[in-house]
């Protein structure tokens, strides 16, 4: 998945990027409301939200986002523990509410069920390839396919799209992050690694618009 990470205390952003990373994940970390706003427009699978923020809350920024038409989830991230506070969050349009301090394992789950509940099936198959979304895993006639991190993120953002065509400038920014600039070919490097691993048919290239797996049926 493609978070963005909305934190501004140094040390638990910094921590809970590197777990997601480690975990997977493209984790894009910021710790003001001006910063996550450059990226507004920006294709994410979940937005992690501090409450309070040095520019502002990021439950003010999360009702704008809504009440624009945006359905990304959202998991608040915050000390704020008073009843009050969690059905104001969760009413103003928060997923789930996650209160400080927590284990990020916690989190991690948490990011697992908010995917459950976007509606698509935790296994695939896309021709003789097994997606198990939740062990984040790949199985292939041969067992379990050894997968880098950015490998994952790109099998996993085309999968939560299944059947349906990414662009290219968004999948590169769905799968390397705020790093997507870094190099013009870095995308295809990756492509061509799951083509080795998986199989050429894996991923389908629609010549000057994107990529996309089409599955097979739900394993």
């Amino acid at each position: 998945m493609r978070l963005l990470l909305l934190e501004d205390d140094t040390i638990l952003g910094e921590g809970l990027r590197d777990f997601l990373r480690a975990e997977g994940h493209v984790v894009d970390w910021f710790t003001t409301l001006r910063e996550a706003g450059a990226v507004s427009g920006e294709p994410y699978d979940a937005l992690l939200l501090d409450w309070q923020l040095p520019d502002g809350t990021g439950l003010a920024w999360m009702r704008q986002r809504r009440h624009a038409g945006d359905t990304t989830p959202v998991i608040m991230l915050t000390a704020r523990d008073r009843l009050g506070d969690r059905i104001e969050g969760l009413d103003a349009g928060a997923d789930d509410y996650l209160v400080k301090p927590f284990a990020p394992e916690e989190l991690a789950a948490r990011l697992r069920a908010v995917s459950r509940r976007g509606g698509g099936p935790s296994r695939l198959r896309v021709g003789a390839v097994e997606l198990d979304l939740q062990a984040r895993a790949a199985f292939t006639a041969t067992g379990r396919a050894d997968l880098t991190a950015r490998e994952w993120a790109l099998v996993e953002a085309l999968a939560l799209r299944a059947g349906r065509l990414v662009d290219k400038s968004d999948l590169e920014r769905l799968v390397l992050g705020a790093d997507a600039e870094v190099s013009s070919n870095a995308l295809e490097v990756h492509i061509s690694s799951l083509r080795r691993k998986l199989g050429r048919e894996f991923i389908e290239t629609v010549r000057g618009l994107g990529y996309r797996i089409t599955p097979g049926g739900v394993a």
